[in-house]
């Protein structure tokens, strides 16, 4: 079935009994401009460029399921289609490919972060709209807070001035990276070495060497292959690949013990100073769900980074 352009494809998805909204809402209000992000109280429409073209994403939250809609920039798509197409994605974007349950039965008895995961019980960490999005973001982000870097991201986004005919913004995808280049990246405020990276990662992408999208798709995430390939980027090391394995697969072990907040989180948890060497070793025990970890310790202290 084919809808028009004013109806957008449509489906119910079931949610877990306990799922909770609320981070996934938190996480996609960090922008309080809302150029490409727009959270009511159990709604969220995002923008999203997908397959050359702008979508609109909204999903209405419910108790144990979500209304999905996703409206093409023409309006004309096949709602199975449509349907077979985003529905990998939304799952991703919400956490419902994680594996939080048997991390939680395993570690709900833990002295030190059981409490945290017995009051936070069903976090899963939300996950970017593509894994382009969120290695963006990772680079943009690297050492400075997240409110520098939201500015950053608002930037880019307005820079790139990809719209939905709604009215959002859509986060760029490679291609428009490379058509801003170096000096458009500069105005948008992004340094000489992030506007590199950024540019680096995007020909990689163009090119092939970085089939980011395929890599999500994959049945088995390739995290190896994927680490492996964005740390010989220049720009990039380890921080910046277990949060792009989070935030744009929902890779659940990359080790975050170069994230402040993480270490401050389990300083918190062991009630005294923790640089990074002590940070990588007290998350060590809790693979595969290392920055998982971490995801608790951001929500701990209230953090949407």
């Amino acid at each position: 079935m084919v809808h028009s352009p004013e109806t957008p494809a449509a489906w119910q998805l079931p949610l877990p009994l306990n799922f909770r909204a609320d981070s996934i809402l938190a996480f996609h209000a960090r922008d309080r401009e809302a150029l490409a992000e727009q959270v009511g109280a159990a709604t969220l429409r995002k923008g999203i460029w997908w397959r050359g073209q702008p979508v609109c994403l909204q999903i209405d939250f419910a108790p144990r399921q979500a209304q999905v809609q996703w409206q093409t920039a023409a309006g004309d798509q096949d709602q199975d289609q449509a349907r077979h197409e985003a529905l990998p994605l939304v799952r991703r974007m919400l956490g419902l490919t994680q594996d939080i349950e048997a991390f939680e039965a395993k570690f709900s008895a833990h002295p030190l972060l059981g409490p945290v995961l017995r009051e936070q019980s069903g976090l899963r960490v939300p996950v970017a709209g593509t894994p382009f999005e969120a290695l963006a973001w990772a680079i943009m982000g690297q050492q400075i807070s997240v409110a520098a870097a939201v500015s950053l991201r608002r930037r880019l986004i307005l820079a790139a001035d990809l719209r939905h005919r709604s009215g959002l913004y859509c986060h760029p995808h490679a291609d428009q990276v490379l058509a801003l280049g170096l000096e458009r990246l500069r105005a948008a405020g992004l340094s000489q070495s992030k506007a590199q990276s950024l540019l680096a990662v995007a020909e990689g992408v163009q090119s092939g060497a970085l089939p980011l999208d395929d890599w999500a798709a994959a049945p088995q995430l390739p995290a190896a292959q994927i680490a492996q390939a964005l740390l010989a980027i220049k720009g990039i090391g380890p921080w910046t690949v277990s949060y792009t394995l989070l935030r744009g697969f929902g890779w659940l072990d990359g080790s975050l013990h170069g994230d402040v907040v993480v270490r401050h989180g389990i300083a918190r948890l062991l009630q005294t100073e923790v640089d990074q060497p002590r940070a990588q070793a007290w998350l060590a025990p809790f693979a595969p769900w290392r920055a998982l970890v971490g995801a608790h310790l951001w929500a701990m202290q209230a953090v949407n980074a």
